[in-house]
């Protein structure tokens, strides 16, 4: 839960530590950011294709060989057996283990007194699914096949029998080869089993985990499904697509399913909520991703008077924008830079990420009234979104004027705790700053899903990143 008073008297001094003269970190020159919109990954790989196009004899082959392994995994709401959520998944094991993506599985794994698992393989066969264990940073899941009950209402075969030869993967010292073929198996859209061809396009660039390019057309119902290469062997785990593009989707590295598999195939099955196990793997995510990311310089805004803290591109994007050069009011520059990584809690809750924008404000073709109404405002119009207060606590907020090596600013710093990840707040840092009567900047920087600790140390670190530029 959260801790109010705690955390605002640890605020309070953090601002005015910053404000006896805390050094300013190092800045180096950057390139000149690209386009303004920043579209990120779609978790349930939604986008409908028009009409597939025809496999080639390798997709046919492989799809033959592999189809006894493939199952379509449904989470149903108890008491109605009506279906919440569909996806796909596949056999590792010759005693029932089924690698899929967490988010497939998440209704489950958060309210199991509220919903259940089944499995439908290829030839009709259904049974029970068990949740084993998970890793959400990767959203994957491995749970197990219980014997059939009876006929089933599809087909009316009955009986079990051993799966098969499970899936193999591919050894992860055997890279792969820019261009070489893929085939991703699934249950597209609830309409039934496929195989899907593309190429490997290497790994996205600027992810922070490993995140395979898959030059193919993932569908909603094909998350967890396999990817295989020429050999039959997994080489990924589907995972999403791109609403605003065609034939780009990304695959979860292979390796991270096999260390699942090894780490969880002897686990009690799950039957609590997962929230524990959530907020462990969540504050060992946040850990990594704050250490990394304050170790890093501040790249150079490139203002001819401010130090602006801009974030290295390493994993993240920019991009920037400004007005036009006949522009006769207020004049702007922008930046916006967000991390592609978000961890799939629920499918109301998405964290894990860091954020960083700033605005350059030029008011000389305004009057002092005029720009300071103006500049203001901006800094007052600033949100924290629709939060949904089951998952939330209200944003607490703390505004100090301080003084950072000379430059005066005015900083609000707010936190908003997590109810059912306990220890886990989002931080939003705005800054304006104060010395020039036409001219400004202002800034902010966003985590989601950080300690109170680490919270502190990035709020410390962003605005240590201010200052002004000294005169050539």
């Amino acid at each position: 839960m959260t801790r109010p008073r705690a955390w605002r008297q640890r605020a309070l001094g953090l601002l005015f530590a910053l404000a006896s003269g805390a050094s300013g970190a190092q800045q180096i020159p950057a390139p000149a950011s690209a386009p303004s919109t920043a579209p990120l990954p779609e978790i349930a790989a939604p986008s409908v294709t028009a009409s597939p196009l025809p496999v080639s004899a390798s997709a046919q082959r492989l799809y033959e060989r592999a189809r006894g392994q493939l199952l379509q995994v449904r989470t149903l709401l108890k008491g109605q057996d009506s279906q919440a959520s569909v996806g796909s998944g596949f056999f590792v094991s010759d005693d029932g283990l089924i690698v899929t993506n967490y988010h497939v599985v998440s209704q489950v794994a958060l309210q199991p007194e509220r919903y259940r698992l089944t499995y439908t393989r290829v030839d009709g066969r259904e049974g029970a699914l068990q949740l084993l264990g998970f890793d959400a940073i990767h959203d994957l899941a491995l749970v197990k096949a219980l014997p059939p009950n009876g006929p089933s209402r599809r087909s009316g075969v009955s009986g079990v029998d051993a799966p098969g030869e499970p899936l193999a993967f591919r050894a992860a010292n055997d890279a792969l080869a820019q261009g070489e073929r893929i085939y991703s198996l699934g249950n597209p859209l609830d309409v039934g089993f496929a195989v899907l061809e593309g190429n490997y396009n290497g790994l996205v660039e600027r992810s922070f985990y490993p995140s395979i390019f898959f030059g193919g057309a993932l569908n909603s119902g094909m998350s967890g499904g396999p990817a295989l290469d020429e050999a039959g062997r997994v080489v990924g785990v589907n995972v999403a697509t791109r609403r605003d593009g065609q034939q780009v989707s990304f695959l979860v590295p292979a390796p991270f399913a096999q260390a699942l598999v090894e780490r969880a195939r002897g686990a009690a099955p799950i039957t609590t909520p997962v929230y524990p196990q959530l907020t462990a793997q969540l504050l060992a995510h946040q850990e990594a991703v704050v250490q990394r990311f304050v170790q890093q310089p501040w790249r150079s805004a490139g203002h001819p008077h401010y130090l602006i803290p801009v974030p290295q591109e390493d994993f993240m994007r920019c991009w920037g924008r400004s007005t036009p050069a006949d522009t006769k009011g207020l004049e702007f520059e922008r930046s916006d830079c967000e991390m592609d990584t978000q961890i799939f809690v629920s499918g109301s809750l998405l964290t894990g990420s860091l954020g960083v924008r700033h605005e350059a404000y030029d008011g000389r073709k305004l009057g002092w009234l005029r720009f300071t109404e103006r500049y203001s405002a901006s800094f007052r119009n600033e949100s924290f979104g629709r939060r949904n207060p089951k998952e939330y606590t209200a944003p607490q907020c703390s505004e100090r004027f301080v003084d950072h090596d000379g430059l005066p600013l005015r900083a609000v710093l707010c936190l908003s705790a997590y109810k059912r990840l306990a220890g886990l707040y989002d931080l939003s840092v705005l800054v304006a700053t104060l010395d020039q009567a036409r001219a400004g900047a202002q800034g902010r920087l966003d985590a989601r899903g950080v300690s109170f600790d680490n919270a502190m140390k990035l709020a410390s670190h962003y605005l240590q990143g201010y200052g002004v530029k000294a005169a050539p």
